[in-house]
């Protein structure tokens, strides 16, 4: 980081995640942001009067900002400490090694990387390179689900027997199947489909806004539902729930053993090395959520909720300690302090590796070996090239 008082921050990806994470980072008086890239113009548009807004409403002095179609001319620029990435996650890695290599320190939205192989470079590149990342798992920082892994990992429940993680139904993704549209004026769609093999664009991938009248997303972008495009709820939501169960059995710079697809009423099992079981699976007619299940009771944490039946892990949450806004603080300190954020690369590799190996056991429709360690299939050369995909048009990872 360059000798400033302030945080510098860069946006690339300036979507609707883009914009929630905007006013978090904002709210912040040791961040300022100067620059924004993105593939499509209007969004650039927004981008601009959102942080002129944000600026007028704080009364601050706002810096010069400036904007980018090219996230690689962003990564130039020399007044940029910081880049927050909330790109489609066929870009994640190739965005967050670039900018390791520009000495740019990264907050990279969750699921960390489209493929197993992605992620181990993104590691090689932020160790080798000093980089602070950050991943956005920010339920790490939420007090209930800190009071839950604390409960697990402390043995209130006893020996730990099966966690049940719903990430949402159906978890996995699906075949591409949305009807070809015309590329809207200012979107740059070769581009934004980058080294992922050729598809036609439809809008509900990145959903069109206008600022006169303003009306912004209506849905989040449907790149996450398909499996040419994203890991479906696997990995949109379990890179938060199976985060959060890992952290809890202590194995979140690991994982398991074993991916077993659902068949019939059995639903996606994972089996680590201690003989736990997770189970990917709806449970208490709840929403998205873990439940541990010891030999003495079960905790029961989701957005929100908090419940247990063991008298000894009962606590009541404020509102704000709910929140997630000390994720976001916590990034900006991590720079300043040059440590490692409360969820470092390693561990969200591991929580994406784990969504991952899930996809790719129900694709192959049988069970799969994984050894955590060497992160690979065990004997298994159909398995292990599924950890990757060959980038077309050119592009490749800069390690």
């Amino acid at each position: 980081m360059a000798d400033s008082a302030k945080v510098r921050l860069g946006f690339i990806g300036v979507g609707r995640q883009a914009m929630g994470l905007l006013n978090n980072m904002m709210k912040n008086p040791l961040v300022d942001v100067v620059a924004g890239a993105d593939v499509y113009e209007i969004k650039l548009d927004r981008f601009k009067q959102r942080v002129a807004k944000l600026y007028a409403d704080e009364k601050r002095t706002a810096p010069a900002l400036k904007v980018y179609a090219d996230y690689k001319e962003l990564l130039t620029n020399p007044e940029v400490d910081a880049v927050v990435i909330a790109s489609p996650d066929h870009w994640h890695a190739m965005m967050a090694i670039d900018a390791c290599h520009a000495n740019k320190d990264i907050y990279l939205e969750k699921p960390l990387t489209f493929t197993v192989h992605e992620g181990q470079e993104l590691v090689k590149a932020v160790r080798s390179n000093g980089t602070v990342l950050a991943v956005g798992s920010m339920q790490r920082s939420g007090a209930n689900f800190q009071h839950a892994a604390r409960m697990v990992q402390k043995g209130m429940l006893g020996d730990i027997k099966q966690v049940l993680v719903n990430v949402g139904t159906p978890p996995h993704p699906k075949p591409y199947d949305l009807p070809a549209q015309p590329v809207p004026a200012g979107l740059d769609w070769k581009t934004w489909t980058g080294p992922l093999p050729d598809i036609h664009y439809n809008e509900e991938l990145d959903p069109p806004i206008s600022l006169n009248p303003e009306q912004n997303e209506k849905v989040w972008g449907a790149w996450r539902w398909y499996k040419e495009t994203g890991g479906g709820l696997m990995t949109d939501w379990g890179a938060h729930m199976i985060d959060v169960a890992q952290w809890g059995l202590g194995m979140d710079r690991n994982g398991p053993v074993e991916v077993i697809p659902a068949s019939g009423s059995t639903p996606l099992t994972y089996k680590y090395a201690n003989g736990i079981e997770m189970l990917i699976t709806s449970f208490d007619k709840g929403r998205q959520g873990v439940k541990f299940l010891g030999e003495k009771g079960w905790i029961k944490v989701s957005r929100g909720q908090y419940d247990t039946d063991v008298a000894a892990c009962e606590r009541k949450f404020s509102k704000d300690e709910l929140g997630f806004g000390a994720h976001h603080v916590d990034f900006i300190t991590s720079i300043i302090q040059r440590k490692d954020p409360v969820v470092p690369v390693e561990i969200g590799h591991s929580s994406c590796t784990v969504c991952t190996i899930g996809n790719i056991a129900h694709e192959l429709g049988r069970p799969v070996k994984w050894n955590p360690i060497a992160q690979g299939f065990e004997d298994d050369w159909e398995a292990n090239m599924k950890l990757h995909y060959n980038y077309q048009h050119g592009y490749s990872l800069k390690t």
